[in-house]
């Protein structure tokens, strides 16, 4: 079955429903199985710019790369490899 057609089931189901109380249940389990999951890749504005503070330390230290003067992206990637 399509998501499509699910959600046509879901909607045709619950149009149906004419109790407040049993579409209250239903509206909250649907967002309890539709809770968001957190982003692995997701940080605090804190640590980002910890992240950056980081960056710019192993820089200052020699452990960077920088980018050469008028070296595109593609250049960059293609000399470091």
């Amino acid at each position: 079955m399509t998501a499509l057609q699910l959600n046509s089931e879901f909607f045709a189901l619950m149009s149906q429903v004419d109790d407040e109380a049993v579409m209250q249940k239903i509206i909250a389990y649907v967002k309890k199985l539709v809770k968001k999951k957190k982003d692995p890749t997701e940080m605090t504005k804190e640590e980002f710019y910890a992240k950056i503070e980081q960056s710019e330390k192993e820089l200052d230290e020699g452990k960077g790369i920088k980018m050469l003067p008028g070296e595109t992206l593609s250049d960059l990637i293609r000399r470091v490899g």
